[in-house]
């Protein structure tokens, strides 16, 4: 029999994200006047000394695009315009997304955000997000000689 260890802050992380996720879709099926239309997906990697952070947004140029980010959060917003053109009369269905988006992001570790490195292609943003310098792991080597040590009041 394997034992399995009971992880109840990880359970409530889970369910935390599947009602975001809810409430999100709640807003995209019925959204309020003003409020944003859509969120980005998003995938938060941790890379020992950095989280990379990707956001799909797609048909969106990089001046429509409003990045801020904190030592503890990321916000993405910005608009994908509907462009208006003569052969888009007999559309009868589309899926596409338009109009305002916003996506916050609560990162699991402060991060150096004067450091933030960004890039923005084929729809995909990728922000390189360097940990506080105080979370990076310090790696000290240890010499070893075949010398005791004279250990003091011994």
């Amino acid at each position: 029999m394997r034992l399995v260890r009971w992880q109840p802050f990880s359970e409530m992380e889970s369910l935390r994200r599947q009602m975001d996720r809810m409430f999100d879709e709640l807003l995209e099926i019925n959204p309020q006047p003003g409020n944003t239309n859509w969120a980005p997906a998003i995938e938060l990697k941790d890379d020992e000394n950095q989280l990379i952070l990707r956001a799909e947004i797609p048909g969106v140029e990089a001046k429509d695009l409003n990045i801020e980010v904190t030592r503890e959060t990321v916000s993405i917003a910005g608009e994908h315009h509907f462009e208006k053109r003569t052969e888009d009369k007999g559309i009868y269905h589309s899926e596409l997304r338009y109009g305002k988006f916003q996506r916050s992001v609560q990162l699991p570790v402060p991060v150096e955000n004067e450091q933030v490195k960004a890039e923005f292609k084929n729809g995909i943003l990728t922000l390189v997000l360097p940990k506080a310098e105080e979370l990076r792991r310090k790696v000290f080597k240890v010499n070893l000689t075949d010398e005791t040590p004279q250990i003091p009041g011994s």
